[in-house]
C-alpha cells in the first residue's frame, strides 16, 4: 500500500511561482509512474502532468505546457511539480497520484491511478 503526501500549496500573485512535492511511503517508489491533477469547485478532476517511473517521459495538459515541470527524485520517493508564470485558472486543489508501471507508458486519466495523496491548495490572486 503506497501513502502519498502533498506539500507546497498556498496563495501566490498571478505570474509567480510554486513548487509541489509529494513523497511517497510504503512501496517501491521507482516501481510507480507518478501523475499530478487537479480539481477545482464545480469541476471534474482534470490531468495536469505524468512521468513514467524513471523520469525519461513525461506529458502536459496543454494548459499547462511551458509552464509546468515535473519531475522526481527516486532516490528521495518524491515527485515534484514546479509550476511558473501561474494564473488565476490555476486555482485548485493539486493531487498526486500513483500506479505501479515498469513500462515507459504515461498515464493520463484518473482512473487509471490506484493511489491519491490528499491533495494540496493552490490559489492564485489576479
Amino acid at each position: 500500500q503506497v501513502q502519498l503526501v502533498e506539500s507546497g500549496g498556498g496563495l501566490v500573485q498571478a505570474g509567480g511561482s510554486l513548487r509541489l512535492s509529494c513523497a511517497g511511503s510504503g512501496g517501491i517508489f521507482s516501481n510507480y509512474a507518478m501523475g499530478w491533477f487537479r480539481q477545482a469547485p464545480g469541476k471534474a478532476r482534470e490531468f495536469v502532468a505524468t512521468i513514467t517511473w524513471s523520469g525519461g517521459s513525461t506529458d502536459y495538459a496543454d494548459s499547462v505546457k511551458g509552464r509546468f515541470t515535473i519531475s522526481r527524485d527516486n532516490a528521495k520517493n518524491t515527485v515534484y511539480l514546479q509550476m511558473n508564470s501561474l494564473k488565476p485558472e490555476d486555482t485548485a486543489v493539486y493531487y498526486c497520484a500513483a500506479i505501479l508501471s515498469l513500462i515507459s507508458r504515461l498515464y493520463t486519466y484518473p482512473y487509471e491511478y490506484s493511489y491519491w495523496g490528499q491533495g494540496t491548495q493552490v490559489t492564485v490572486s489576479s
